[in-house]
């Protein structure tokens, strides 16, 4: 049932996409960057929820920390394209990742499942393969803790202006402070840095504690194409336009950039641009679906901060728009991880593995119940472990181990399981061969366990063929 929701959720949106061009035909939207003069209230009124901090609000030791950290994971090669699936069709990603996180956790996106080098986290046992990269992974854990604090200070100024605006029917004066504040907002942080969080404000933390950061590195002078914007004319892509998936509803990202500039590469002040600035990196934002309302782009700097608040990752969407130095981003989110940790897993295999028992004396394996309902739900852990866990990780997550080797022993022991729910599956098939299964209760067993099977058969087929 998912799957068909997903896939026809997918059709829906290429449906749109499709019909957003047509209409477009060859003319392109407008979009604005911050030297045109209606962009500020264009900011304003219609992407209020983006929060743009410059890089001298942000502590010039966070900065070298975090800095040195990408470069030393450039270093060790610890940046991998991904192989991603998009509809039945297996494709590279333009853009190099590594996930870095809380121990356990895994993040999914375009079928594709990364599991987090882990950053230091109390209780847990963590290697690394050099004291550089836990420096690295450490500096990480800093810019998450940062950044925490950054997001729950806006959530709570943007509560007390919208407050304000309620009560306030006079927004005299207002308008040109907030106007001019969006792209300098290093005088709202500091006023903000005495908000305290109140204690019972859960939802504000738990919508803004980030468990996990994915990087991203690319040099555009490396890459032999990339993909045109295709609404805006906004220029070469190194991201296409897409909503963050798999992240706890109506969370903050939070995203640090940093792209190498130098002084061979500057943003033209001399010569008149139309529209955004090619050598510049930029992040692009426009409401999703929507053909009326102009798009931004914003230049990224060395440093420079953005926050996308609350709803705003669902009702937009953003691309980012390749400049020529190389780059490097920290993307900080909240995954939705409850069906997505080393915990929920290992859970669900103990779960099926409640079926099986061993005879004292014999030590022979059986099954407790051939249930339809305990058959299926087995079969369907079965698949997850082995799809979504264990084919996944040896697929692509073992590049990691030139990082740290934390994630064999839990891979390991997700195997054993497999490899018992692998004879659990052949104890069911030898009980439903045998003719007293043959009834109408059997036939309920044989039924969904065979749809099952042939749901493993089938992927099975397909990653032997990737």
């Amino acid at each position: 049932g998912g799957t068909m929701k997903r896939r026809a959720g997918e059709r829906e949106k290429e449906l749109k996409k499709k019909k957003l061009l047509e209409e477009l035909g060859e003319n392109r939207l407008p979009y604005l960057t911050p030297a045109d003069a209606d962009f500020h209230q264009l900011w304003k009124t219609r992407y209020s929820k983006l929060i743009f901090r410059k890089s001298d609000t942000v502590p010039e030791e966070l900065h070298q920390m975090v800095q040195e950290s990408f470069l030393t994971l450039r270093e060790h090669n610890c940046f991998f394209q991904d192989l991603v699936r998009i509809k039945g069709k297996d494709f590279l990603t333009p853009v190099s990742r590594i996930l870095i996180g809380n121990p356990g956790c895994t993040y999914k996106y375009l079928n594709t499942r990364l599991f987090t080098v882990p950053w230091f986290t109390e209780g847990y046992d963590i290697k690394y393969c050099s004291p550089q990269i836990h420096d690295a992974c450490k500096a990480l854990m800093r810019l998450n803790d940062y950044l925490h604090i950054e997001a729950v200070k806006a959530l709570q100024g943007q509560n007390l202006l919208e407050t304000k605006e309620i009560k306030d029917t006079t927004v005299i004066g207002r308008e040109q402070n907030v106007a001019t504040s969006l792209m300098e907002q290093g005088s709202l942080s500091k006023d903000q840095s005495r908000i305290c969080v109140p204690e019972d404000d859960r939802s504000l933390k738990s919508r803004t504690s980030y468990n996990l950061t994915l990087l991203n590195y690319m040099d555009p002078l490396q890459m032999l194409y990339l993909k045109q914007e295709p609404y805006f004319g906004m220029g070469n892509m190194a991201v296409s336009w897409h909503h963050d998936e798999n992240l706890v509803e109506r969370s903050t990202v939070a995203v640090y950039s940093y792209s190498c500039e130098d002084s061979a590469v500057e943003e033209s002040s001399e010569q008149e641009l139309t529209g955004r600035d090619p050598a510049v990196w930029h992040v692009g934002l426009k409401v999703a679906w929507d053909i009326e309302t102009p798009g931004l782009a914003i230049p990224l700097h060395q440093g420079d901060i953005y926050l996308m608040l609350d709803d705003l990752n669902m009702t937009h969407q953003h691309c980012v728009l390749a400049g020529l130095p190389p780059r490097f981003s920290s993307t900080h989110r909240v995954a939705d991880c409850s069906r997505g940790t080393l915990e929920y897993i290992l859970g669900r295999c103990e779960l099926a593995l409640q079926n099986l028992q061993t005879d004292s004396d014999s030590m022979a394996l059986s099954l407790k119940s051939l249930e339809a309902a305990v058959v299926k739900q087995v079969e369907e852990i079965h698949n997850e472990v082995e799809f979504e866990w264990l084919r996944q990780f040896w697929f692509q997550g073992k590049r990691y181990l030139k990082c740290t080797d934390w994630w064999l022993k839990p891979m390991a022991k997700l195997e054993e399981f497999w490899r018992k729910m692998e004879i659990m599956t052949s104890l069911v098939l030898s009980e439903v061969r045998k003719e007293q299964q043959i009834e109408e209760k059997g036939n309920e067993t044989i039924s969904c366990f065979l749809l099952l099977l042939k749901e493993r058969q089938k992927l099975r087929k397909e990653w032997t063929a990737r």
